[in-house]
This record gives C-alpha cells, sequence and structure tokens, in this order.
C-alpha cells in the first residue's frame, strides 16, 4: 500500500514581501519617484499644497456651503442650463465648427490687413456672395429656431 508523503506548506509573511517590494521599488522606480518629487515640490512652491490643506481642514464648512447652495432654486435652474447647453453643444457636428474656426481666423487676418473701411458697394458686392448668402440663410434659420423656442 502507498505511504502519503508528508506536506506541511512553508509559512509566509505577507508583510516580510511587502518589505522586500519596498526596499526594491527605489531601484525599480527610480524614474517614476524623480518625477513625483517634482511634482510635489512643484505644488508646494505654487501654495498648491496649502490650499489643499486648507481645504480638507475646512471640509464640513465647505460641505454646509455646498448643500445650502445647492438646495436653492437657482443653483437647480444654473445646472440644468449648464446640461442643456452642454446637450446641444455635444449634438453639433464638430466638422462646420471646426471649419468655421479657421474661416474666422483668415476673415480677422483679411479684416486687420484693410487700411480703409469697405465702400456700400463692396459691401453689398461681399453680401451677394454664395458664401454670405449661406451665412444669411444660416442666421435667418437660427433667428426663426430662437423666435419659436420664446413662443
Amino acid at each position: 500500500m502507498a505511504q502519503p508523503i508528508a506536506f506541511t506548506p512553508k509559512q509566509a509573511d505577507p508583510h516580510t514581501e511587502l518589505q522586500r517590494r519596498l526596499a526594491a521599488a527605489p531601484n525599480e522606480h527610480a524614474e517614476a519617484l524623480l518625477v513625483a518629487y517634482d511634482l510635489l515640490e512643484e505644488a508646494h512652491r505654487q501654495g498648491l499644497l496649502d490650499a489643499l490643506h486648507g481645504a480638507v481642514s475646512a471640509k464640513d464648512t465647505i460641505t454646509q456651503i455646498l448643500a445650502q447652495y445647492s438646495s436653492q432654486q437657482v443653483s437647480i435652474n444654473f445646472l440644468r442650463h449648464v446640461l442643456a447647453v452642454a446637450k446641444m453643444i455635444g449634438s453639433f457636428d464638430p466638422e462646420p465648427i471646426s471649419n468655421l474656426a479657421n474661416e474666422a481666423a483668415t476673415a480677422m487676418e483679411t479684416h486687420r490687413l484693410e487700411s480703409k473701411p469697405p465702400s456700400l458697394w463692396q459691401l453689398f458686392r461681399r453680401s451677394i456672395s454664395p458664401d454670405a448668402r449661406r451665412g444669411m440663410s444660416f442666421l435667418t434659420h437660427m433667428l426663426a429656431a430662437l423666435g419659436r423656442a420664446v413662443k
């Protein structure tokens, strides 16, 4: 008949493993530790640590003030408006907005280079261009939408 092999598991001390990892950490993570020290030093120089310490110390006062203001109707309306505007902006196609930013920069540069104001004839010619008519069409659609919204 087979004889059982005696096995007793080695008792592992989790604290010993943690101490070993902690002792090896400066060598394994030297660059990250130096960056963290630099960040901590800069935060101290800028007063950010002092501000954070003050905020943690005054957490009860800050929480009480936030609770007081958040229960007012003005704050509730503000949050609703922020969410509505964020939803509206989020629904916009980013491509036309990017194009608008580029074209606006070009228009500002062109306007800056004009030495004297354009004549009425030049303004009229500009206003009947296809791009100007397209822009006026967009503005009239937005104006109509604004009118419908405030009914």
